[in-house]
């Protein structure tokens, strides 16, 4: 039985949607329209039955609605909904992603920037245009190509939309990477794309100290050797600008001032086209190289942010995020709608625990996205945004990375703003956006993401692929949807992309969640379903931290799971030592930093224990979910499957020590 909505939108607010404007324009330009006497619950449970069992109906009218760019016929929308993976979306028609992101060229912001509170600045769209007009000029003067890879080894600024947005430009394929990676955590992923050309911030600041990122960058282009340019831009200009030690560099404001600005010619390039080389790790091997769509991303993105999120031009969106987190990728989007996008880069809570929520009202925010940890972070140091402001520009919160608690939305309604749509959002890198997330036509339930999305046939399967409406169970999308990859890169035969989401379930992608579907659409996300780790939102792959713990000899073996601690995801790591060594706070430390050094802070454990040995399977396979499952109170099916199964008596009775 559903609670209490803490949060009903009015009748009024319903009426100036986009969703209901949406289906205004589905009852005057399809045969299909919604009964006007249901409450918005129905309406929308009958909108989103129609997404599904029309998919191509659906996806083709929103094509239209949401006004993007295109040119030529569409010969088909979807050559088989039922086929995945491969199945082939809006063939005929060609578009440019950086096209329709730059479509506003007038003076109004486009770009708010903030680093911590030593750096504001701004750009407006028209400014916007003529800094990627002339990055495209410097591309094509260096013979960047359609399909040529462009990385960014960069802090969260304007310098990434505007290389992001000049590649696309070209047809180029943008990949890129923040820079709290260490350098193995970097060469893992472009070393397996062969970029021509890196873009990099030569530094950053967090928490107000200034970290100079010119060694990394040094080592990362001297391991990769495709890569003919490096351009360096500066993070704080007041500082001194520092060269690398390297030939073929450039720096990005020498490149503004050798070109003028001049229409920009997009390449005109099929829906199917890559844009965004993403990366995901699972546990095994280095990260996934997830290659993802032009046309995939944009009508996807569009979808969430126009119809979900009720996004308009000149509204303020913004999203704590890094430029190696998917939402980046969702946020910049917004340009397109030609609303202005915040970028933040650096600590969130400093130099006081209120600095974002500040800016809301600075900027007039109209949607604030952040992570559940920002939002249990504020409850934690007993912040009273209350006694801040009103808030009166905002209108919905987004919350992604892990579940939200229950105790979280008590906070947002009873410390922050009684009068918001909370939405809990989920979906993942693999697919660049959705699979359940707001909406502002329904209600919001205490613990609830509030519906699936439109288009994506998400549904809740036992081990025996059976759906159950009300149980939980793993998250599968039966059908397919336009931002499902492309392919991996250098997966000619596509066996890692099919052993990657296709391997359980025939025909069925199979997203690593656990999930429940509630009868009136209101959906939970229970975390992880396999081994992969998920810490703040960001998929982490184990092998990467076995990599790192491998060259420790005092370390003989490891295993490493992601446990829900107080409604946060926590790396833990139980080390086998050598049977001279005991666990010391001097090798914990040492094993943080090195991991930290090598991958990144997310890779970091919060926890680190000793343990007797480490279970594997006959076949020689660490088993880290068995050790998981164990730990969070749940049986282990198959022991006869374990090798050393008196290695889990340990887990059975270990509990976390907080």
């Amino acid at each position: 039985m559903k609670s209490k909505s803490l949060w009903n939108p009015s009748d009024s607010f319903v009426n100036s949607t986009n969703l209901t404007k949406f289906i205004n324009f589905l009852s005057i330009n399809n045969d299909f329209s919604i009964d006007t006497s249901l409450n918005s619950e129905a309406k929308y449970k009958q909108l989103y039955n129609w997404s599904i069992h029309s998919s191509e109906e659906f996806w083709s009218s929103f094509l239209h609605f949401s006004n993007i760019k295109y040119y030529g016929d569409i010969d088909f929308v979807c050559d088989d909904v039922n086929k995945m993976p491969g199945a082939i979306w809006f063939s005929g028609i060609q578009m440019n992603f950086a096209e329709n992101l730059l479509s506003n060229r007038d003076d109004r912001i486009a770009i708010h920037f903030y680093g911590e509170d030593r750096i504001y600045k701004t750009l407006t769209f028209k400014e916007l245009y003529n800094q990627v007009s002339k990055l495209v000029q410097y591309f094509k003067s260096i013979n960047i190509k359609k399909g040529d890879r462009i990385c960014a080894y960069t802090a969260n600024t304007p310098e990434a939309v505007i290389g992001m947005l000049a590649a696309s430009s070209i047809g180029a394929i943008w990949s890129s990477c923040s820079p709290d990676f260490g350098v193995k955590g970097v060469l893992d992923r472009f070393s397996q794309i062969k970029p021509k050309v890196i873009i990099a911030s030569d530094g950053y600041y967090f928490k107000g100290e200034y970290f100079s990122s010119i060694e990394r960058v040094h080592s990362i282009v001297e391991a990769i050797s495709s890569i003919e340019k490096t351009i360096i831009y500066q993070y704080d200009t007041s500082l001194e600008k520092k060269a690398l030690n390297l030939s073929n560099i450039i720096f990005f404001d020498e490149i503004l001032s050798k070109h003028e600005v001049d229409e920009i010619m997009f390449e005109k390039l099929s829906f199917s086209d890559p844009l965004y080389i993403m990366y995901s790790s699972g546990t095994t091997g280095k990260p996934k190289s997830i290659v993802h769509s032009l046309g995939g991303t944009l009508i996807q993105h569009y979808k969430e942010l126009i119809l979900h999120t009720n996004l308009n031009k000149d509204d303020v969106i913004f999203y704590y995020t890094t430029c190696g987190w998917m939402m980046w990728n969702w946020l910049v989007t917004s340009l397109g709608i030609g609303s202005s996008i915040v970028l933040y880069d650096g600590n969130p809570f400093y130099p006081n625990p209120d600095r974002l929520l500040n800016i809301i009202d600075d900027i007039k925010i109209k949607v604030f996205g952040t992570s559940a940890k920002y939002i249990s972070e504020l409850e934690r140091l007993g912040v009273d945004a209350k006694g801040i402001s009103s808030f009166d520009s905002l209108e919905s919160i987004l919350s992604t990375g892990s579940p939200l608690t229950e105790e979280s939305f008590e906070y947002v309604y009873n410390k922050w703003k009684e009068d918001v749509q909370l939405s809990s959002i989920s979906g993942g890198t693999d697919i660049i956006s959705c699979f359940a997330l707001g909406n502002p036509i329904l209600p919001v339930y205490k613990g609830e993401l509030q519906c699936i999305g439109l288009g994506m046939k998400v549904q809740s399967f036992d081990e025996f692929g059976k759906d159950s409406v009300g149980t939980k169970g793993e998250l599968v999308c039966t059908q397919a949807f336009p931002s499902m990859p492309i392919s991996f890169w250098n997966d000619e035969d596509g066996n890692k992309y099919h052993k990657a989401y296709f391997n359980t379930f025939d025909n069925v992608w199979k997203h690593g969640d656990y999930i429940e579907i509630f009868e009136h659409g209101g959906v939970k996300i229970y975390g992880r379903s396999d081994a992969t780790l998920n810490p703040g939102g960001v998929r982490i792959g184990t092998s990467e931290i076995y990599r790192v713990i491998d060259q420790n000899e005092d370390i003989e073996d490891s295993v490493v799971v992601g446990l829900n601690i107080d409604g946060e995801e926590k790396v833990v790591l139980f080390v086998k030592l050598n049977s001279t060594i005991k666990l010391s706070s001097a090798l914990k430390n040492k094993i943080k930093l090195d991991i930290k050094m090598n991958c990144s802070p997310k890779h970091v454990p919060s926890f680190i224990y000793q343990t007797p040995d480490i279970p594997y399977t006959i076949n020689g396979k660490k088993i880290e979910l068995a050790v998981k499952n164990i730990i969070e109170g749940y049986s282990v099916s198959n022991k006869d499957s374990i090798s050393n199964p008196e290695s889990l008596l340990f887990f059975e009775d270990f509990s976390i020590d907080v």
